[in-house]
């Protein structure tokens, strides 16, 4: 449970920083793909197992993490057809503004972001008998 709450809180962060960047920068149409994608990578890549623990665990591989991020790609962009195109998103007012919901890429990005963030989160946790191992490991040391 804890872990579940860790990947919403860190694909949050990683989703609502990106598309706040986005947003910042007046990124629309077209680039709502991108950046959309770009959560989705950059989620897979960092949260549950980065990328860079693999340079100091020798028993995986840094192509579990890699292919996270390039499946995260099309989660973002996949969940971002299914609000646009399929279900025509809603809108939302923000601070006086009412824009569609993909329009605030902070705002979905997040969305987007917690969602992935918690499936890989709880996906990469190492089951019980290598944390045993891991403890047990440790103790002889």
């Amino acid at each position: 449970m804890l872990r579940l709450f860790l990947g919403l809180v860190k694909g949050l962060v990683i989703g609502g920083a990106v598309g706040y960047g986005a947003h910042s920068l007046g990124l629309v149409g077209v680039f709502h793909w991108l950046t959309y994608g770009t959560v989705g990578a950059l989620v897979g890549l960092l949260v549950g197992r980065p990328v860079w623990s693999h340079l100091f665990d020798k028993s995986s591989t840094m192509w579990t993490a890699l292919l996270k991020g390039i499946f995260g790609f099309g989660i973002g962009v996949g969940l971002f057809a299914l609000v646009a195109k399929v279900w025509g998103g809603f809108d939302l007012p923000i601070a006086g503004e009412t824009h569609p919901i993909y329009d605030w890429q902070f705002v979905l990005g997040g969305a987007i972001g917690a969602l992935y963030g918690a499936f890989v989160e709880v996906d990469d946790a190492p089951s019980k008998s290598a944390r045993e191992a891991a403890a047990g490991k440790n103790r002889a040391a």
